[in-house]
C-alpha cells in the first residue's frame, strides 16, 4: 500500500468513484457503506484492471497505481509501442496474433505489477489471470453503447454486421464469459480503502 495520509486517500477514492460510469456512481457510493468485506490485494500479488471496452480502466489505472503505491502499465500501449503496430489495425488484420501477443505480454510482466488489460482480455484469456488479483470497472450497457458510438478510434470486433449490432452482441456476450471468471468487482476494493479513511 501506498504511504499517502489518510486524506489523500480519501481524496484520491473521491476522484476514482468520479472517473467511473455516473450511471452507475450513485449505487456505488451507496455500496461503499456495506457491512460486507472488502478486498485487497496480497503484498506481491500482480494487479490486473479488466472490464468492457470504454469502461473507464485507463483513467482508473493512474488513481489505483497511486492508492497502491505502484506504477501502472496499460498493456495495449505497451503493445503498440514494443511491435510499432496501431492496435486498430492489427486487431481488424490478424486478430489470433494480436490476443497471443497480449496473453503473452501480460504473463511476462513482473509478479507485484499493476496493469490494465484491453477489454477482450477477460474473454479470451481467463487462464491466464489466475492468482492474480483482477478488478472489473462497472459499465452499464447504456453508457458502453454511447462511449463506443462516439470513439471512431476504436477497432471494429464484427465488420459483418452494424455497429449497434457488434455493440449489443459484445457487451452481452462478453458479459456472460466475465461472469464465469473469478474477479473482484471494483466496489469491494474500494469499499476496503474506504474503511480505512472513514472514521
Amino acid at each position: 500500500m501506498s504511504e499517502l495520509s489518510a486524506d489523500a486517500r480519501r481524496h484520491l477514492l473521491e476522484q476514482l468513484i468520479d472517473s467511473l460510469d455516473p450511471r452507475l456512481q450513485p449505487q456505488l457510493r451507496e455500496a461503499l457503506a456495506a457491512p460486507t468485506p472488502g478486498a485487497l490485494p496480497a503484498p506481491g500479488q500482480t494487479v490486473v484492471i479488466a472490464g468492457h471496452r470504454a469502461a473507464g480502466k485507463t483513467r482508473v489505472l493512474p488513481l489505483v497505481g497511486r492508492l497502491l503505491g505502484r506504477t501502472g502499465l496499460d498493456l495495449d500501449r505497451e503493445l503498440e509501442s514494443a511491435t510499432g503496430r496501431s492496435l486498430r489495425t492489427w486487431v481488424a488484420e490478424d486478430p489470433q496474433a494480436f490476443r497471443a501477443a497480449e496473453r503473452q505480454a501480460l504473463l511476462a510482466v513482473p509478479p507485484g505489477s499493476l496493469v490494465a488489460v484491453g477489454g477482450g482480455f477477460l474473454s479470451h484469456h481467463p487462464e491466464a489471470l489466475a492468482g492474480m488479483f483482477t478488478l472489473v470497472v462497472p459499465v452499464s450497457f447504456e453508457t458502453y453503447r454511447e462511449r463506443l458510438l462516439a470513439d471512431t478510434s476504436r477497432p471494429r470486433l464484427r465488420p459483418g454486421v452494424t455497429l449497434e449490432e457488434e455493440i449489443a452482441h459484445v457487451f452481452h456476450e462478453r458479459e456472460a464469459l466475465h461472469s464465469r471468471v473469478p474477479t473482484v468487482p471494483l466496489v469491494d476494493f474500494l469499499r476496503a480503502l474506504w474503511r480505512e479513511v472513514t472514521p
